[in-house]
């Protein structure tokens, strides 16, 4: 039967039904759902009403289910992001003028997003015991107003508003109370704005397990023994007697899910090997493993006993230094901006180096040219002659006052010196008579230009 739509009001004398969507609030765009109003009051028929501006209500007569209970199921879509799908419902009395139910919590449908995917997480580890309290924590580095938790095979989909204890940082906490054997599943939480439609990416799953529903307990013990150098080979087995199809092996103090095997049946026995190869400090710790079947794997055995695995270092010593590897964990884990910081701190050392060397070979430059006619002066070598018979001899004495060519400065042995003298516009080859070394040269006043040969 169709539901008939209506203008009903929910008056509430009566206890308010249940609402939930089936086979999970949470619908890809453009899909269908059927929501569930159910009561155990027996109602004659039944309101879903969407809210909104203007709060449509449809209308089906119940239907008894055989354990008593009388509900009504309506089909919804298709659902898509542009507007919000919340609904609650009610239970009334056919004959009876406006006898029905308060309004059901209200149902919200969720249709996933492209946004950034939030993270899911539990402190106290994926792996619980009966009686501890479950807290389930979403945050995300998107400014999110309110989270959303699903579970799979879940009918519900709790919300929170959301903290936000970092600037551009928001999380929620689910608080899903002391566990019981319901609480073991899958679940993904949502990120989405206040007054918006729209849903983030889901994020990662979370499996949460509960221990000590089945009876056995498994041993676990090391392959080659509970100490082991880094590098080396290490496999831990898990064994039951039991009849299990999976065995978790997980570690204490860590919030990664436990590694999962399917098991092999040998030595009568059920088991699994672990292998961890080659061994990191990271390896070391307490672990623990446990059996499940593969048709429940939320539901498992009692822990095995505790195993400490120590990893040595090199030298076979537990409290040497960690590798390499680990040593450059810090580096990897920069953050982009301090990556681009550090590159432009080291260009600006580069270029101010090289500032630097320009500057200094700028000043020795300019030194030179300052110095250079200092070094052009040098004493000036008269040439006298001397006549000996038929040979004639040329001696050169120091006169101050003189430029020289560099290369005639920089000779050793001693040369004739051509000068060019302008006397009186007249240009003339000259040779400086003898002298004796008493007698001091005669002062003339004369112009002369160094020649230099390149």
């Amino acid at each position: 039967m169709s539901p008939k739509l209506t203008f009903l009001l929910c008056l509430g004398i009566y206890r308010k039904p249940s609402l939930s969507a089936l086979p999970s609030p949470v619908v890809t765009s453009g899909g269908f759902v059927t929501l569930q109003c159910i009561s155990w009051q027996g109602f004659d028929r039944f309101i879903l009403t969407k809210e909104g501006e203007h709060r449509p209500s449809w209308t089906l007569d119940s239907q008894r289910r055989h354990n008593g209970q009388f509900q009504a199921l309506f089909p919804v879509g298709p659902v898509t992001p542009s507007y919000r799908w919340t609904f609650r419902c009610c239970g009334c009395y056919r004959y009876i003028h406006q006898q029905c139910s308060e309004p059901s919590d209200p149902v919200e449908l969720l249709v996933p997003g492209v946004s950034g995917k939030p993270s899911l997480l539990s402190q106290q580890g994926s792996i619980m015991t009966f009686g501890r309290n479950l807290t389930l924590q979403c945050l995300s580095d998107v400014g999110y107003d309110r989270f959303a938790l699903s579970k799979e095979g879940g009918h519900n989909l709790p919300q929170r508003l959301s903290e936000r204890p970092q600037t551009g940082r928001s999380q929620a906490d689910f608080l899903l109370g002391r566990v019981s054997l319901s609480h073991g599943g899958r679940y993904r939480c949502y990120g989405g704005h206040k007054f918006s439609s729209k849903w983030s990416t889901p994020s990662d799953p979370l499996d949460i397990l509960v221990a000590g529903v089945l009876p056995d307990t498994p041993s676990l013990s090391v392959q080659p023994g509970p100490t082991v150098a880094v590098g080396e080979n290490m496999t831990l087995l898990c064994q039951t007697r039991s009849q299990r199809d999976i065995l978790f092996l997980s570690k204490e103090g860590t919030m990664v899910s436990p590694l999962r095997l399917r098991s092999k049946y040998q030595a009568q026995q059920y088991q699994a090997q672990f292998s961890m190869s080659p061994v990191t400090s990271a390896h070391g710790g307490t672990y623990r493993c446990y059996s499940s079947f593969s048709t429940s794997p939320y539901e498992l055995s009692h822990p095995s006993d505790a195993l400490e695995l120590v990893v040595s270092g090199p030298s076979g010593d537990p409290t040497s230094p960690p590798t390499w590897p680990n040593l450059t964990s810090g580096v990897q884990g920069l953050k982009p901006y301090q990556n681009v910081l550090i590159g432009i701190s080291v260009a600006f050392v580069l270029l101010l180096f090289l500032f630097v060397l320009l500057l200094i070979r700028h000043r020795q430059q300019g030194k030179c040219r300052t110095s250079a006619p200092a070094q052009l002066l040098m004493p000036r070598k008269r040439p006298s002659v001397r006549r000996r018979g038929d040979a004639t001899v040329k001696n050169t004495q120091p006169e101050e006052g003189v430029e020289l060519h560099p290369q005639a400065a920089a000779s050793d042995a001693p040369q004739d010196v051509i000068y060019a003298q302008l006397n009186h516009l007249t240009l003339g080859r000259k040779t400086t008579p003898p002298s004796s070394q008493s007698e001091e040269p005669p002062a003339e006043p004369s112009v002369y230009s160094a020649l230099a040969i390149h």
